[in-house]
């Protein structure tokens, strides 16, 4: 059962891996703060819960699994208020592709400078 628990903790380790490698690439390679912050919050969050979760099955009697619990809860707590803040300052600051929101609910709460 050792070798299953192994084999396991290595897919989700890599899998993860991979996801968060993708997110890096796609922030250096996306042209807007927008379409940045969308791979900088959901592939990345999910590829660090993968992560964190094939290292808890890999120290399942150990006590410090229970850390890398709590370091996904306040991951997946803090990335969506990040991601917020972070698109309505790029959107204050206009830095956005013209033509890109298609609803602008925010155009009458903010004043622009």
């Amino acid at each position: 059962m050792t070798v299953v628990y192994e084999v396991l903790s290595a897919v989700l380790i890599l899998t993860g891996a991979l996801l968060a490698c993708t997110a890096a690439i796609a922030i250096v390679r996306f042209p807007d703060t927008l379409t940045r912050m969308h791979a900088a919050t959901k592939p990345q969050v999910i590829g660090l819960i993968l992560i964190l979760t094939g290292t808890a099955i890999e120290l399942r009697d150990d006590g410090q699994a229970w850390m890398l619990a709590l370091t996904a809860l306040f991951t997946m707590l803090t990335a969506p208020v990040i991601a917020h803040l972070l698109g309505r300052t790029a959107y204050r600051e206009q830095s956005t592709r013209d033509g890109l929101l298609r609803i602008d609910e925010l155009g009458d709460e903010i004043e622009h400078p």
